[in-house]
């Protein structure tokens, strides 16, 4: 399959921020290109060891993102009006740089088979989170570890968002717990979960493809699925999983989405929580952060209970009150 590639001129400084909107934009996997210097502690987590030194930061970066070649562009042109009205709002707050944007067009042996060479393990807390295709070192042998296989579909989990959520099961998941899992993609959050002592996982997911990564991660992680169930549908507009949602309850839900589908879910969770049961919501660049906060608080059976910062990125935590 071909595919067109866009590759946009911006700032490191914006980096984060423009990956945010195009998040925000439906492009949920991007390619970025700078020359800012990883620190030696940033090696050493990471197990990253480069044969030389990248050239001198001069502020420029490049985010690259693709789209399925089509006979017909105009989706693609009204995406990239999208994007770059919105970049032209964001330099009012932000040097977003030049905002040039490139097409040219790549084969899936461009990236599909290449990309598995910039995913490396990674720690959260006691998670030792590293690719199938990676040995474990006898340094971190003491700690729980999760294999995870995700795929040209999903994200890897490491990404700020993912780190957010799972620090925030490990704080939250009891022995015993109903969890459910909005917008699981590759699974991590609910193999995390489990192997912090949940009972049951419920997953969604509006991917069908998300099924198959699912179960090939557990399966990987020698987890059986007995207790676990995954659904391919949108919560927010199939009332028949409103409806199982707020039939069985749950002690925590966690959603790593997108900012915009939070703010409406937020509305709702309640519904699908036991009293005192926690959500969970990732996905918020730092600019949506009140946004997300306000929908929380509109929902007079939830009660905000934290608003925790890794990057440009926030976790909102809430809780159902007891009613």
């Amino acid at each position: 399959m071909k595919w067109n590639k866009y590759r946009l001129k911006t700032t490191t400084q914006a980096e984060d921020f423009v990956s945010g909107i195009l998040m925000e934009l439906g492009i949920h996997g991007v390619e970025i290109e700078d020359h800012v210097q990883i620190s030696k502690e940033d090696k050493e987590a990471q197990f990253i060891d480069y044969l030389a030194e990248l050239p001198e930061d001069d502020g420029t970066a490049y985010i690259s993102f693709y789209t399925e070649e089509k006979s017909e562009d105009k989706d693609d042109e009204q995406l990239l009006n999208a994007l770059r009205d919105k970049l032209k709002e964001a330099n009012e707050f932000i040097d977003v740089g030049e905002g040039i944007i490139e097409k040219s067009l790549t084969e899936d042996v461009d990236w599909v088979n290449n990309w598995k060479q910039y995913f490396k393990s990674f720690t959260v807390e006691n998670f030792f989170i590293k690719p199938t295709w990676e040995t474990m070192d006898d340094s971190h042998k003491d700690m729980e570890m999760i294999e995870i296989d995700p795929g040209t579909a999903f994200g890897t989990g490491k990404h700020d968002t993912t780190q957010l959520c799972m620090k925030q099961l490990i704080r939250y998941v009891k022995k015993g717990d109903r969890v459910l899992d909005l917008g699981c993609g590759s699974g991590i959050l609910s193999i995390v979960a489990k192997k912090l002592g949940a009972a049951e996982v419920d997953m969604t997911d509006i991917d069908p493809a998300a099924i198959q990564a699912v179960g090939e991660n557990f399966a990987v992680n020698r987890m059986a699925m007995d207790d676990v169930e995954v659904i391919a549908g949108n919560v927010l507009e199939e009332k028949e999983l409103q409806i199982k949602f707020e039939q069985k309850r749950y002690d925590i839900v966690v959603a790593n989405i997108l900012a915009d589908v939070i703010i409406p879910i937020a509305g709702m969770v309640d519904r699908f929580l036991k009293p005192g049961g926690i959500f969970i919501s990732s996905g918020i660049i730092y600019m949506k952060e009140d946004e997300v906060k306000e929908a929380v608080e509109k929902n007079d059976r939830l009660t905000l209970l934290d608003v925790v910062k890794q990057g440009d990125w926030r976790s909102v935590v809430a809780e159902k009150k007891n009613v």
